[in-house]
């Protein structure tokens, strides 16, 4: 009874009223580019001062929620990753904008997020002490074969073109170098450019590869719109029981993989979606390949993503540890607000604690109502003109790169690697690799540098850990699984998403 007392206060007014401004706040600014939940929480928390702890946290809690799914929205209808972990959305779900399947995308990418945010919010709500104490058992060599897990799918998106991936994957580990060296605390290849002291702006470089080419891509194809067919903005973005079978399976293993990864400290979405993006493309038989329209690439990476919110406060709340940046900043309001992270937060302050527990759980629903009944608008934005369309999405550009550090530098940067895309795009040099080795490709070298120290006196002792060499084979499992032969000859058919 008292469990259900927990829940039941989320039904007041004031705290309906802040879930849903939180939540509304949460998804336009995940939708703007350069925008993300960091920023809506960041700005909210000086509001929620004078608020009950349990309503600031509900309201917080929704716009870190609502916001890791309002990137999704750019990113499928316009290759405009509204933040940086929407950029693995733009491999299938533009490419179904593309084809005409725009509303069916945004509805594969509103069910996959709500079923990932669900798992990952029970996951939360029930077996959070027993998964908190993985991340403890993560030292360096284990966060660097985690981080190796999301740069081996480069071999399985580029088996096709493995040169062209090759050199792809190079310029973004070359690109990761460059700034403070994490070890020793000595700047490297920033040619004496100040805006490249600390590091090349994450981003900027994201908005580039992406959302600038895509601009340069529309004035070079000189086409009215986006979609050119007049039905594209017609269809139901409900799925249909056949298509929800068809991702169904993906999607949850998505989710709970993401679940997992999330509480991982330093793992994120990026290693979340990436492990779920190559398991589906390796198990899938269709006709449709990933990187092609296939629907089940959208709905792993969206399920994979929004779990890692609900894994991320796994460790935050039982050990007082963020799985991520986001969660570090939501630490901070937790604090604010004098609840400490550790068992007495579900003893002593439980009203709170649960109450935060259950309205991010609520949360959830609020993707389904923006996303199925919003996505008649949002599809509209494929009927926009170019003429006014390209404009828009360049000036967003231009403001997201600057918002991420408020550096002028940053805006080049953009239009920089915008004008890299672009090309390595009409010379069918796939970005991802880029991206992805760009992503992970500091994190990966910082623990493995730190893993090799340690292990210099005790080699063998340090790897002589069941988790560690678990987490080698699944890598090597992993590299070697993509030019497996398939004991399958037979493809299922897809049907039309």
């Amino acid at each position: 009874m008292e469990f259900l007392s927990y829940a039941a206060q989320l039904f007041t007014p004031e705290n309906l009223l802040w879930l849903t401004i939180g939540a509304t706040v949460g998804v336009v600014l995940g939708a703007l580019p350069g925008m993300s939940a960091d920023t809506g929480i960041g700005i909210f928390l000086p509001l929620t001062f004078a608020l009950p702890p349990v309503t600031a946290l509900i309201c917080l809690g929704a716009i870190y929620v609502c916001a890791s799914y309002g990137g999704n929205i750019t990113a499928v209808l316009v290759n405009t990753p509204g933040t940086s972990d929407s950029l693995f959305m733009v491999f299938d779900g533009y490419p179904m904008t593309k084809k005409g399947e725009g509303m069916k995308a945004i509805g594969t990418t509103t069910i996959s997020s709500f079923i990932g945010g669900i798992v990952g919010c029970i996951a939360l709500l029930f077996i959070a002490p027993p998964l908190a104490k993985v991340a403890t058992a993560f030292g360096p060599l284990e966060l660097f074969l985690t981080s190796m897990m999301g740069i081996i799918i480069i071999i399985g998106i580029v088996k096709d073109r493995a040169l062209k991936g090759l050199m792809s994957a190079m310029l973004g580990f070359l690109s990761a170098l460059i700034g403070v060296d994490g070890i020793t605390g000595v700047t490297r290849f920033s040619f004496g450019i100040a805006g490249m002291y600390d590091e090349l702006p994450l981003l900027p470089v994201v908005l580039g590869m992406f959302a600038f080419s895509q601009v340069m891509t529309l004035i070079a194809e000189n086409s009215a719109q986006i979609v050119i067919s007049d039905d594209a903005v017609k269809k139901s973005p409900f799925l249909s029981m056949k298509e929800m079978k068809y991702i169904g399976f993906e999607t949850l293993r998505a989710s709970v993989i993401g679940t997992v990864v999330g509480i991982i400290p330093a793992a994120g979405t990026t290693v979340a979606a990436g492990i779920s993006y190559t398991l589906a493309q390796n198990g899938d038989k269709s006709d449709i390949k990933f990187g092609e329209g296939n629907p089940k690439g959208l709905a792993v990476v969206s399920a994979a993503n929004n779990a890692v919110v609900g894994g991320s406060l796994v460790p935050l709340l039982t050990l007082g540890i963020p799985g991520n940046g986001t969660a570090a900043i939501f630490l901070g309001g937790l604090l604010i607000h004098g609840l400490a992270p550790g068992s007495q937060l579900f003893t002593t302050h439980a009203e709170s604690a649960y109450g935060l527990l259950f309205g991010l759980l609520l949360a959830q629903f609020f993707i389904l109502l923006f996303g199925f009944f919003g996505a008649p608008l949002y599809s509209r934005i494929t009927r926009v003109p170019s003429n006014v369309l390209i404009p828009v999405i360049a000036v967003l550009c231009v403001l997201g790169a600057y918002s991420y550090r408020k550096l002028a530098f940053d805006m080049f940067v953009a239009l920089f690697f915008g004008i890299v895309g672009y090309y390595m795009s009409k010379a069918n040099i796939p970005m991802a690799p880029f991206v992805l080795a760009f992503v992970l490709g500091g994190q990966c070298e910082i623990s493995w540098r730190r893993a090799w120290m340690l292990m210099k006196n005790d080699f063998v002792g340090y790897w002589a850990h069941p988790l560690p060499l678990a987490l080698l084979a699944i890598d090597l499992f992993m590299l070697i699984w993509p030019f497996l032969p398939s004991k399958k000859n037979k493809k299922s058919e897809t049907p039309t998403v």
